[in-house]
């Protein structure tokens, strides 16, 4: 566990722990959006939701062979992750990528590599990325 060390008012922070903390928290968040996108079921979801801007949740399980409670927790693995969003009508509820918080996991993924591609090729699925 850290050492909290209690600063007197007017001191300056150590930039090089304030630098780890930062790197720290962006290990942690790359680790916990590498586990979502590794499950396959989860990368389906996102591709049909960005091909098709909105699906309903039955549509999803349709397309993607499964029982709706199975489903429905990916669903909420990637919506509590910020990756998708959801919006009801009525008794449905439609889910979409939030193209932002995409957008912006792209760049900070595959900047560090330099120029950030237009587009990654996982085996027979592509992911273009059309920039902002």
């Amino acid at each position: 566990m850290a050492k909290s060390v209690k600063r007197e008012e007017g001191e300056p922070r150590d930039s090089s722990k304030e630098v780890s903390r930062v790197f720290d928290d962006a290990i942690r968040n790359l680790v916990q959006v590498s586990r979502l996108l590794g499950d396959e079921m989860r990368l389906r979801i996102l591709f049909y939701l960005a091909r098709n801007q909105e699906l309903h949740v039955t549509d999803l399980c349709d397309r993607l062979g499964q029982s709706q409670p199975t489903v429905s927790h990916h669903l909420s693995l990637l919506r509590v992750s910020g990756l998708i969003e959801s919006r009801r009508e009525g008794k449905h509820n439609f889910y979409s990528v939030r193209t932002e918080a995409f957008g912006d996991l792209l760049i900070t993924l595959f900047s560090t590599t330099g120029e950030t591609p237009k587009k990654v090729k996982l085996h027979d699925f592509t992911l273009n990325y059309q920039g902002r």
